[in-house]
């Protein structure tokens, strides 16, 4: 006998909710193996082929081309497994292609090889078998008083249930159909309850809502955003004094008035679009963060670089090498580094150099992530800021590349402007911002000349670190721009 198991969508990364189908990849009655791609969807961040950890049969698709779904929605469901060896499987016992999608790799006892947060790798949980509770003295069980089937005279109970003795809790008259008891135990008394994200569970946990109290309103009873705030209204309304027993004219219901004129075009903060409004909002609601800045002589830094390109081989990005010299300098501030464990209330100083860039693409900035930038030097750094950076304009950035980045520069001087003030990128502890690199009247070696200057500017935490540390590391980064050289000490 076929199994009927259902694939809900997984979470694709930190702070995704939902994902739109862009195009299915598989019909109804395909045969689909373990770590098979299924659908293609796109997030707020990137395009994602989901693979599913099943092998078998298509039964079922939930939701259509163009339809966005939350995470945890059922995706589709996949009949797998096959007729035992070494008998025959019964008489529509079996759906065509199980079979041969078992042979060839169903996922019922192989974990998934395909590695998504929330699923993947690990083997399916085992079955477990209903047990039924024995009675006083082996009642209901071989070898007992009394075989199941058969209650002993005069024994007051069906087959299966426990013996109790009149006057005693939980005693039930024969024939009597006793009320059914309040409930007094929460809807979800174990196990994990069903949210649609981490914000959610917040939102109730600082408002003080038990979820565990909650009925969702998602799919298969998940808690979404709009059950919370249903929940505190209704609290708020039963604390609120009642009114005055004084006449009063009755005065119309108060209708919802919006802050924004009527007329004008109205763009729905969902995509890119809304996963940057929510993740800018909390980083500048939980980080107490502070700037500053410097102007810096790039001249040198500009030379080098020249250099650099004219002795052949690969070409060195401006960009790659002031990566380089952000990982210098957090090797010698490693407070900027780090991450804030609010819960806790720990900072958590990291061991390696994630460093995100910001990159403007048509569906809005993203920020992939080099992994393991302070390994790198600066031709490999070329190369991979080129081939994220192409990525991210063809939307074939994996959540992988978008998530995990421990520090972020911000190259806002491709668009012209020589100062801003970086918004930290949760949940980092600091970002670089660079201006851009124009000729300016500066006092060189005691004389006024005409230099190449940039801007530097650093936003950061300041639970992490003080300014003396702030400005230590901005203070050397401008010195590396300013003398090249001084990366020597660290190569």
């Amino acid at each position: 006998m076929a199994q009927v198991l259902e694939f809900k969508l997984p979470d694709l990364g930190e702070g995704l909710t939902e994902a739109e189908i862009v195009r299915w990849l598989v019909q109804v009655g395909d045969v689909v193996a373990v770590d098979q791609p299924v659908v293609e969807v796109e997030t707020a961040k990137a395009m994602v082929e989901v693979p599913c950890p099943y092998g078998g049969v298509v039964t079922a698709r939930f939701g259509e081309e163009g339809e966005e779904l939350p995470v945890g929605a059922p995706l589709l469901t996949v009949a797998v497994g096959a007729p035992a060896s070494g008998g025959d499987a019964p008489a529509g016992g079996g759906l065509p292609g199980a079979e041969e999608a078992s042979r060839a790799g169903s996922g019922t006892t192989e974990g998934s090889g395909n590695v998504l947060v929330g699923y993947g790798t690990g083997a399916p949980p085992a079955r477990r078998r209903r047990v039924r509770a024995a009675g006083p003295l082996g009642a209901g069980t071989p070898g007992g008083p009394s075989a199941p089937g058969h209650p002993a005279p005069g024994s007051g109970r069906t087959h299966g249930a426990a013996r109790t003795e009149p006057g005693a809790v939980g005693f039930r008259e024969p024939g009597v159909v006793q009320p059914a008891p309040a409930r007094t135990a929460p809807l979800h008394a174990e196990g994990p309850v069903p949210v649609i994200s981490p914000l959610v569970r917040r939102l109730a946990r600082d408002n003080g809502l038990d979820l565990r109290e909650l009925h969702g309103s998602g799919p298969d009873g998940l808690i979404l955003r709009a059950d919370v705030e249903q929940a505190l209204r209704a609290a708020t309304a039963r604390q609120a004094p009642p009114a005055a027993d004084t006449p009063a004219r009755p005065s119309p219901a108060p209708s919802r008035v919006s802050s924004a004129p009527a007329d004008g075009v109205r763009t729905p903060l969902k995509g890119v679009r809304g996963a940057v409004a929510d993740k800018l909002s909390r980083s500048r609601r939980e980080i107490p963060d502070a700037t500053c800045w410097v102007d810096a002589d790039a001249t040198e830094l500009m030379r080098a670089r020249a250099a650099m390109n004219a002795a052949g081989g690969p070409k060195i990005s401006l960009l790659a090498l002031l990566a380089r010299i952000c990982t210098a300098a957090l090797a010698r501030f490693p407070e900027l580094n780090s991450t804030v464990d609010s819960e806790a209330r720990e900072i958590v100083r990291l061991d390696h150099v994630h460093l995100g860039f910001a990159a403007q693409t048509e569906r809005g900035l993203v920020v992939p992530v080099v992994r393991d930038a302070h390994a790198r030097d600066a031709e490999s750094l070329t190369a991979e800021f080129a081939r994220l950076t192409e990525a991210a304009r063809t939307g074939t950035l994996t959540p992988g590349e978008l998530t995990g980045g421990t520090f972020t520069l911000n190259n806002y001087g491709v668009f012209g402007v020589d100062g801003s003030t970086p918004i930290i990128n949760h949940p980092e502890a600091a970002m670089l911002g660079v201006g851009r690199i124009v000729p300016k009247p500066w006092v060189h070696e005691g004389e006024l000349a005409v230099r190449q200057v940039v801007q530097l500017s650093l936003t950061f935490d300041h639970r992490v670190c003080d300014g003396g540390t702030a400005g230590g590391f901005l203070r050397y980064v401008a010195d590396c721009v300013e003398q090249p050289a001084v990366l020597l000490r660290t190569l």
